[in-house]
């Protein structure tokens, strides 16, 4: 929410700088994101001056320029040699003196620089309207009244002034602050000052022939104020209306439309204005909704309409959701001259339900959602017709109608001061407490042995009870003062060994070393991407379509991302995410942590000596290998193609379940998520791997002082036989001295017998105790090839 330092001056007269003003904001719960300048026009005028032609004569060496002499106030008057054709001796004109940059209406910004122009000096530019951004006349210079102050900048001449906008961080509860008079209520409580409202003495109400108005669900319309506004001229709004409108982030439409948004930001009270023209049957009903009934709205789309859902309506036809958006046929136009002006009090559920079933986000559903101020809507509604009758040359030309049958009453209870002192952890005198009460505008209705019994007005929507005037009371008294005592308790707890925190960070280290970029994503998905629809957690009252079900898997999360990425120009990418996935079984709600990694494009960017590889299944294993060795989890059993989302890949398991799987996504799932290219992904399960992690033992051992030996093999296996195979064969015939085994070529071609593959394969042995002898190597290497053949049928290649 945007707030306008100017604006809020209107109300109320701090003597606080916009920095002070925004730490007072912060401190009372109103937090100020950012606090930033804003300028009417840009460059604000700066480096402009009123000036008075002294001469003008016709350029000697042009046609078509003047050569002239500005008195700036300065004692030397300005060369200026200059264009226009309305340029003569005399007259009152704007300056740009050099070195200043002036912002034209159209085009980029431009530097005035002392020269020549065909042989004159010229030391300056006298300003046509469009080429210092005050309109969009190009035919020639601006001529002021013959009064203007010569001297005076062009910044105080037009009135344009700097503001400042404070953005707030408004919390759904804080309702009452949705605007510039709820943000100075707060400040004036803060310093116990009175604050301002607009001056409504000059609204004058027209004849008692008003527009008929009938509610039919009171419930979900509790109160309806209208009047007509006749005589309008719908055009553009004066400049300081669509200045105050701009600062905040509102762009203008037109003066009927701007002073609804305008009342809206400033009393916190929406507003809807009809064209009365359009309206059939000489009558506004107030009623729900047929089922299925189509309505066209503001934004030229179709909508089916639930029968729960407002609508104001004339004698025929529906005009407005009532709270949320108006309809394309009853908006006002240009061709508007009489305005049906409303401001209504909308039950709050029945807003947030329509909004939310039809996808509708606006500024007056966000504020009904909230609960807006049911004693507002008649001023707002003065206030409103009165700046619309202001700026459109119109008239109020009916009393106001005002439909208030069951008044919303102040909420009424009891407050104790001991209650305040207790939960706030300070004595606070009495006196203050009570200070700060009524100075939120709470009536004390009465005051007996330490008890208060308080009235608060309908538009503190959140402070319905006790605790929540204490908090009111806390937030105004100062977070800041409340004293922290010195002697603090504390016990001493063993954290669990591991701590999965400094896991996770030893882990996110690794990656990140190894380049990878951690992201975090919703843990809300659309149905399309879950891997079991049966068992998906739903959400009640999802916000989207995109957002319905609780997520089981983090692969869509990842290719969402690298989706983004890659219509972005970022191809090359490696990322990785600690979530959490969600199932329903039998009932029961199920939350799994994961780690995830996926990697797609180049290795890494092009080298002047080494053309760029693309990644492939070996990258993401030897990230997922190193992973594990550097949490020293080992014995794991090796599967081909893991079930779930891969075209080809492995697992890693431990005692029948898979600890990891990774390999290659499968090009269906790529489709769906439109990713380009290939892409590996891998799939921790982190709760399994925290198990294994705290099976580990410390162990340390000394470096070896004997050396290790190599010994190849190349072996011609059947096509079926895996690595894996080999490696448990190799470690089953020699247990202690065998250190390591790799695959070191792989070879399968027509010179091979049909259904065969060659491999390759390197042996490392080492005694740690004492130097090996040919004779002993010879034995281990004898034994593995007898079990090689005799396992799996293997032969040697000579």
């Amino acid at each position: 929410m945007n707030i306008s330092y100017n604006w809020l001056k209107d109300f109320i007269q701090t003597g606080k700088t916009p920095e002070e003003l925004s730490e007072i904001l912060t401190d009372i719960g109103l937090e100020v994101e950012s606090l930033k300048v804003v300028q009417s026009l840009p460059g604000g005028l700066e480096g402009l001056v009123i000036g008075e032609v002294k001469t003008c004569v016709q350029h000697p060496n042009a046609d078509r320029l003047r050569v002239t002499t500005v008195d700036i106030g300065e004692e030397i008057p300005l060369s200026i040699v200059c264009g226009a054709p309305n340029v003569a001796a005399g007259q009152r004109v704007v300056v740009a003196t050099v070195g200043t940059t002036v912002y034209p209406t159209t085009g980029e910004p431009f530097k005035i620089n002392k020269s020549k122009i065909r042989g004159e000096v010229s030391e300056g530019m006298i300003c046509a309207e469009d080429e210092i951004g005050l309109g969009t006349s190009h035919e020639g210079i601006m001529i002021l009244a013959a009064d203007a102050l010569v001297g005076t900048t062009a910044k105080d001449y037009f009135e344009v002034h700097d503001d400042f906008v404070f953005e707030i961080g408004l919390t759904p509860n804080r309702a009452d602050a949705a605007s510039h008079l709820g943000v100075a209520r707060d400040v004036a409580a803060y310093l116990r000052s009175g604050y301002d409202l607009p001056d409504m003495l000059a609204f004058t109400p027209g004849n008692p022939n008003a527009l008929p108005v009938s509610v039919e669900d009171a419930d979900a319309c509790p109160r309806y104020s209208s009047l007509t506004i006749s005589g309008v001229q719908v055009g553009e709004s004066p400049r300081w209306l669509t200045d105050r409108l701009k600062a905040i982030g509102v762009r203008p439409i037109n003066n009927v439309v701007d002073v609804t948004n305008y009342v809206l930001h400033e009393l916190g009270q929406p507003l809807h204005a009809f064209d009365a023209g359009k309206l059939s049957g000489g009558k506004v009903v107030v009623r729900r909704a047929q089922p299925g009934e189509p309505f066209v709205t503001l934004d030229g789309i179709e909508r089916t309409l639930h029968e729960e859902d407002l609508m104001i309506c004339d004698a025929e036809k529906p005009l407005c959701i009532a709270g949320v958006f108006g309809g394309i046929h009853s908006g006002v136009t240009d061709k508007t001259t009489e305005v049906f002006l409303e401001s209504a009090y909308f039950y709050p559920v029945s807003v947030r339900k329509t909004a939310k079933r039809h996808g509708l986000k606006t500024d007056a559903s966000f504020r009904f959602e909230r609960g807006t101020d049911p004693d507002m809507t008649v001023f707002a509604l003065k206030r409103a017709a009165q700046l619309i009758a202001e700026v459109t040359g119109g008239y109020v030309s009916t009393v106001i109608s005002d439909l208030y049958p069951a008044p919303i009453r102040p909420f009424t209870f009891n407050v104790r001061y001991a209650a305040v002192q207790r939960l706030i952890g300070k004595a606070i005198p009495e006196t203050e407490i009570r200070g700060i009460i009524e100075a939120l505008g709470i009536i004390i209705l009465s005051e007996a042995d330490g008890v208060l019994n308080v009235q608060v007005p309908p538009y503190k929507v959140d402070v319905t009870r006790e605790v929540d005037i204490i908090e009111e009371v806390l937030r105004m008294y100062g977070y800041n003062r409340i004293e922290i005592k010195r002697q603090i308790k504390a016990s001493l707890n063993t954290s669990p060994k591991p701590d999965k925190e400094v896991v996770q960070n030893q882990v996110a280290d690794l990656l990140i070393g190894n380049g990878f970029r951690e992201i975090l994503s919703n843990s809300l998905t659309k149905i399309d991407y879950l891997d079991d629809a049966d068992s998906a957690v739903r959400i009640l009252n999802p916000l989207s379509a995109d957002l319905e079900v609780m997520r089981q898997n983090l692969l869509f999360s990842a290719l969402d991302a690298i989706a983004y990425n890659q219509k972005r120009k970022q191809v090359d990418l490696k990322l990785f995410e600690f979530g959490y996935t969600y199932w329903l079984d039998n009932e029961a709600f199920v939350e799994t942590q994961h780690l995830a990694l996926a990697i797609t494009g180049k290795q890494r960017s092009q080298q002047w000596n080494q053309a760029p590889k693309p990644v492939s299944f070996y990258h993401i294993k030897a990230i997922v290998d190193a992973l594990l060795q550097r949490l020293n989890i080992t014995g794991l059993s090796v599967a081909d193609n893991p079930e779930g989302h891969y075209q080809y890949g492995l697992a890693y398991e431990r005692g029948g379940k898979v600890l990891v799987s990774f390999g290659a996504v499968s090009p269906l799932l790529l489709q769906k998520a439109d990713v380009d290219g290939d892409v590996f992904y891998a799939d921790f399960d982190w709760g399994l791997i925290g198990k294994a992690i705290r099976k580990n033992k410390i162990t340390f051992r000394e470096v070896p002082k004997f050396p290790a030996v190599r010994r190849d093999l190349s072996l011609l296996i059947d096509a079926g036989v895996t690595f894996g195979k080999l490696k448990e064969i190799a470690e089953k015939s020699e247990r202690k001295l065998l250190k390591s085994i790799h695959v070191f070529d792989v070879y399968k071609g027509d010179k091979l017998p049909a259904g065969k593959k060659s491999y390759a394969l390197q042996f490392v042995i080492q005694d740690e105790e004492k130097t090996l002898n040919d004779k002993q190597i010879d034995a281990i290497v004898k034994k593995l090839i007898y079990n090689f053949e005799k396992e799996i049928g293997a032969e040697v290649r000579k």
